[in-house]
């Protein structure tokens, strides 16, 4: 692969397309072809045609293909920082010209674990590119969320599904992740018997996850403690009063993932798709934009 030489009389400095490099971004980011595909809705193959012509361009290999993912080269470490910096600039100008024409007010629902980790990312992100607009988040189930977009009542919604509901009622995929055990380091929560459960309402994708996979591994249980928000579930396995389904990037210290010699059954990988009212608005297209953006940081 050979470097174009932009001192040759006659040859223009070539531009870094802005798509390839999302596309870049997106790859590096989840370290996988296949999982950057689902989230820039394209096929692996589309995207590995678009790396293929950024390197091109650049004369330069920028990732390792091992068998399942992939890495960055030093090249490809060095224009990683500068492709996130080039669509963050990208962006700014794009809404410093755009955003006085979008004005108004747009309302997102989000359950309270998604709010938690994306939200300020997202919204800080949302509110550079179009300060004019007002947003109001509503927290909530992910079901009843679905119900206040169809009457009209919000604009965007993310909601979670389980393994056997990827397409999220209808959405857009936008993340997926595994579900584990968390529990208190040093606890003994897991030890007892019936197990001690700390989960949310019946329609909860995790809470349908957990007790299928306890019914079909023949493990006895007791719900200990219910709340729908995340906070309080996290609270009832600090107290080591119970342990609870949880997204994997939520177990941190001191809450720690149970492995197999706990004896629990796998959870499997829960979803978060992304709904929007029709008829919303190019505020709405914006923010579903950066919902999905921020994930692909997680």
């Amino acid at each position: 692969m050979t470097t174009p030489d932009p001192a040759t009389p006659g040859t223009a400095t070539p531009l870094l397309d802005s798509e390839l490099l999302r596309t870049f971004v997106a790859i590096a980011e989840c370290g996988s072809f296949t999982r950057a595909a689902r989230q820039v809705f394209r096929t692996p193959s589309a995207l590995s045609m678009q790396i293929k012509r950024l390197e091109e361009t650049l004369g330069r290999t920028l990732f390792v293909r091992e068998a399942r993912r992939v890495r960055l080269t030093p090249d490809g470490e060095i224009l990683l920082g500068y492709g996130r910096r080039l669509l963050k600039l990208n962006e700014e100008a794009l809404g410093r010209f755009l955003s006085p024409t979008l004005q108004g007010r747009l309302r997102l629902g989000t359950p309270d674990d998604v709010g938690t980790r994306v939200l300020p990312r997202a919204l800080t992100q949302f509110a550079r590119s179009h300060p004019a607009v007002q947003v109001d988040v509503t927290l909530g189930r992910s079901s009843a969320l679905s119900e206040q977009l169809d009457a009209g009542k919000l604009d965007v919604v993310l909601i979670t599904a389980g393994n056997t509901d990827q397409s999220g009622q209808g959405g857009r995929l936008i993340h997926t992740e595994p579900l584990v055990w968390a529990a208190r380091e040093g606890g003994v929560a897991a030890q007892h018997k019936p197990l001690p459960l700390a989960l949310a309402g019946p329609d909860c994708a995790w809470r349908g996850m957990a007790l299928a996979a306890l019914d079909g591994a023949g493990i006895g249980y007791r719900i200990a403690y219910t709340s729908e928000h995340c906070a309080a579930q996290e609270a009832a396995i600090l107290a080591d009063l119970a342990i609870a389904p949880f997204p994997l990037s939520l177990v941190r210290a001191p809450l720690r993932k149970l492995g197999a010699d706990a004896g629990l059954p796998p959870l499997g990988e829960y979803h978060i798709a992304l709904r929007q009212r029709r008829g919303a608005g190019q505020a709405a297209e914006a923010l579903a934009e950066h919902m999905a953006e921020a994930f692909r940081g997680i």
